[in-house]
């Protein structure tokens, strides 16, 4: 991250609470130190910037790697915007690409950092609250870390899908609850894993009090082979 990280959220941070003024609760929930991990719903392209703007300590994510790719002023932009709010280049995609962004997050909080994540897995287009995947919870079982829910209500108001700039007449709310220990669903096994996931799940319905999909948020599929691996029974990471 190094100075440019520093400098943006020296900048964007108060920037941004001076513009949106968004509600942020909970606060005192968030450890100041060690590893933790931020499970969050997801509604819009702006939630990334959210976290980092209402959490009391520096957050990372993951985000596309194209992001980082371009050329030219408008490539440095982009790449020095991603960088100021704490963004990791990862490429996406499942397989092994989803194992090595995994492997990032476990090296970011083996050494103290704090990461936020979706469990959802993509942004929810309706609104709901989709059942979640399980690589939040195989983090937290495989590192020890905490997980700390969070509840964002609005901000699919302030940017929705497709929207190019956000709007600045809409606030935001963003709720932080207590850390979730779920050291005892034992072992890091797939049940495990399944149990720890409707435990995170269940902590951001209570505080974004969305309605509740019950199912999972899919990405559209291209052929027959992805829309055969939809509907087998698997653990979705």
């Amino acid at each position: 991250m190094g100075a440019t990280y520093a400098l943006g959220r020296f900048v964007i941070t108060p920037l941004a609470r001076v513009i949106y003024r968004p509600r942020i609760e909970g606060t005192s929930n968030v450890p100041m130190d060690g590893p933790v991990i931020f499970a969050s719903n997801h509604l819009s392209f702006i939630d990334s910037i959210a976290i980092p703007v209402a959490a009391p300590r520096p957050v990372h994510f993951l985000a596309k790697s194209t992001y980082f790719d371009g050329t030219g002023v408008k490539g440095w932009l982009s790449r020095e915007f991603f960088t100021a709010i704490g963004a990791i280049p990862v490429k996406r995609g499942a397989g092994q690409a989803a194992l090595d962004a995994l492997d990032q997050q476990r090296m970011l909080l083996e050494a103290g950092k704090a990461v936020a994540l979706y469990p959802e897995g993509t942004r929810s287009l309706d609104g709901r609250l989709y059942k979640g995947r399980t690589g939040v919870a195989f983090l937290a079982l495989e590192t020890g870390a905490p997980v700390v829910p969070v509840g964002l209500i609005g901000t699919d108001e302030v940017m929705p899908v497709g929207a190019k700039v956000p709007a600045i007449n809409k606030r935001i709310t963003v709720k932080f609850g207590e850390p979730l220990d779920l050291s005892h669903h034992g072992a890091n096994s797939g049940r495990a894993r399944r149990l720890a996931t409707d435990d995170i799940m269940a902590a951001i319905h209570a505080l974004s009090g969305q309605e509740l999909a019950n199912a999972y948020n899919e990405v559209p599929a291209h052929s027959p082979i992805e829309r055969i691996k939809q509907v087998l029974p698997h653990e979705r990471r």
